[in-house]
């Protein structure tokens, strides 16, 4: 048995909203008359998710594997990173146990979207949706979540190794 049959990573992102859309989280776009900035197309729970499951391999994060100085990127789908992401963890040995996320905004309402968000991120990472966690929280009016003025997320995640996984 390896002596790191089990890892755990921790990844954060936020991105201002700025008009017009689209809003995409998780990979779903989400009716909102105003959309993330960034150089991507700036799914900042997308990104939270690479930047946990990349610290659980010990491989370097989203911003140095995918520079925004890097025009192959610009206006690149998040969901297409993090399908290089998942590549990268098999590459290593390990395949995802679970991830648990949170998304802060005081806009849109996200709990339509909750089981949409968790069936894309499931099938890129080809887990099964009951080992994703999504959840939406309202920072009550505090903060630049709460003033409106962007949205963050946060992801654990947890990788096991293949060699060790029985499912």
């Amino acid at each position: 048995m390896s002596d790191d049959l089990f890892r755990v990573g921790i990844g954060w992102d936020v991105h201002p909203l700025a008009a017009p859309g689209p809003l995409k989280l998780g990979g779903v776009e989400i009716p909102f008359a105003y959309g993330l900035q960034g150089h991507s197309d700036a799914d900042a729970l997308v990104h939270a998710v690479c930047d946990a499951l990349l610290g659980a391999a010990g491989l370097p994060d989203i911003g140095t594997l995918f520079p925004a100085d890097n025009p192959e990127y610009k206006d690149i789908d998040s969901m297409i990173l993090l399908g290089s992401v998942a590549g990268m963890i098999e590459e290593k040995c390990f395949s995802v146990n679970n991830i648990d996320s949170v998304v802060v905004a005081q806009e849109p309402r996200l709990a339509p979207y909750i089981n949409s968000i968790k069936e894309n991120l499931a099938n890129a990472l080809r887990i099964k949706p009951d080992r994703v966690g999504v959840r939406a929280k309202s920072p009550e009016g505090l903060g630049p979540e709460g003033r409106g003025e962007g949205i963050s997320a946060r992801c654990v995640a947890s990788l096991i190794r293949k060699d060790d996984n029985k499912r």
